[in-house]
């Protein structure tokens, strides 16, 4: 029972790519405009998230650095 369901997993697994795609195809007369404008036009804004995640990562630096500075002394 045991082998069945790993078999059975793994073919789930295995099939899930084919059933579930994240992107319609591509329309049949090309690739279409770019996404955020014309190559010198509007250009693609970063999400808020991003600069969460940037401020993040400068805190948590920020805090082992002083950690480590802490402990020398």
């Amino acid at each position: 029972m045991r082998l069945l369901r790993s078999v059975f997993v793994m073919a789930l697994l295995l099939a899930m790519p084919l059933l579930f795609s994240a992107q319609p195809p591509d329309p049949p007369g090309g690739f279409g405009p770019p996404p955020c404008g014309e190559p010198f036009g509007a250009v693609c804004p970063i999400d808020g998230g991003v600069s969460l995640l940037i401020a993040a990562g400068l805190a948590l630096g920020g805090k082992k650095a002083y950690d480590m500075n802490r402990k020398r002394s």
